[in-house]
């Protein structure tokens, strides 16, 4: 259990280099030496795709699922084995007709009918609007399993000045106002944003990294030990199936 203090400042803290990064982004841009013009960071931008909500779901997927939580991150890693296809042509038209959103770029396809574009907006809110919530209540359970007692069980709803997720929601909508949504042109790169997102990134990739070394050698003899002593309890060894127990005709004779 840590204290809230130390939580609360350390994640502000985090918020604060966020911030920096993306002004030392935006600053080099407006000098004509972006920093982002490159293959990797354009890479690491992507990871965005991991968010909050992935290391609730992901290790609860793993947990219940065993190897099927691979499909996620596998699907849109095929996806983009071809996506440049796609995303080159999209940007080809988003420049040439100046289009800022998906709404108007769908729009636009069908003799940029106003009331499509309008119905395509409407979606888009209701279906992100579920996933942006869940990133929240992600965030707000990790900030009380740092600082509750093991245990110690919710002692029921709280007032909205006393919810955590409601100041982290304002931090984040301030952070995307000023260096994602300042200019709605089709030429803004967002660099600020683009290099914030793939520092993140480099956290993440190292947060996992250390977190999976001292899994694998420090709580366990390397990973024979480790898939050894999963093997050996029956509960984990049908985790490592792909049939995970059940009766699909299409894994007869896997192992």
């Amino acid at each position: 259990m840590l204290q809230p203090a130390l939580v609360i400042g350390a994640s502000f803290a985090y918020l604060l280099l966020l911030f920096a990064v993306a002004s030392f982004g935006d600053w080099r841009a407006a000098q004509g030496r972006s920093i982002i013009a490159n293959p990797w960071t354009y890479a690491l931008s992507l990871a965005v795709y991991c968010t909050a909500w992935t290391y609730f779901g992901s290790v609860g997927r793993a947990a219940s699922g065993g190897v099927w939580f691979l499909p996620i991150y596998l699907g849109p890693t095929l996806a983009m084995m071809l996506g440049w296809l796609v995303m080159r042509k999209m940007i080809r038209i988003a420049k040439t007709y100046r289009i800022t959103s998906i709404a108007d770029f769908i729009g636009s396809r069908y003799g940029k009918s106003p009331l499509l574009a309008g119905l395509v907006t409407l979606i888009a809110v209701i279906g992100i609007v579920p996933y942006i919530a869940l990133q929240l209540k992600a965030v707000s359970a990790g900030y009380a399993l740092l600082t509750t007692a093991p245990g110690t069980g919710a002692s029921g709803p709280v007032h909205w000045s006393q919810d955590s997720t409601f100041y982290m929601a304002l931090a984040l909508a301030g952070f995307t106002m000023v260096f994602g949504a300042r200019h709605l042109d089709s030429t803004e790169r967002h660099e600020g944003m683009v290099a914030a997102i793939a520092f993140e990134s480099v956290i993440k990739l190292v947060a996992f990294l250390a977190v999976g070394l001292f899994v694998v050698y420090g709580l366990f003899d390397g990973l024979a030990d480790l898939f050894a002593r999963a093997l050996a309890v029956p509960a984990l060894a049908g985790l490592l199936r792909l049939d995970q127990g059940g009766g699909f005709a299409w894994t007869s004779g896997l192992p």
